[in-house]
């Protein structure tokens, strides 16, 4: 898989932006990619150094209408942490203030 497939979206929420200020930032990634794959798709399309990937799996919620029910899409999110010597990605340094 290519960087840009891994990486889908930032998020962007409250608790995200509190963590930017101790280099922590929130993607929404592939279901399939894993620790390393995020981790390396990270330094490669910000060209920063990365020291922890956490993940979270969200199943999707199942909705009715009447008779028929589906379920919403599976998501999974990476927390990334970077090192203290790393520099910032500058995309989040805008909306951080």
């Amino acid at each position: 898989m290519e960087a840009r497939d891994i990486i889908l979206k930032p998020v962007l929420t409250e608790k995200s932006y509190d963590d930017i200020t101790v280099k922590k930032y929130t993607f929404v990634v592939s279901i399939k990619a894993n620790k390393t794959q995020i981790k390396e798709a990270i330094e490669e399309i910000f060209g920063v150094k990365v020291r922890k990937v956490n993940t979270l799996r969200q199943i999707g919620k199942v909705k009715r209408q009447g008779y028929t029910s589906g379920r919403r899409p599976e998501t999974k999110k990476a927390f990334v942490t970077l090192t203290s010597d790393s520099k910032t990605i500058d995309f989040f340094d805008s909306l951080a203030q």
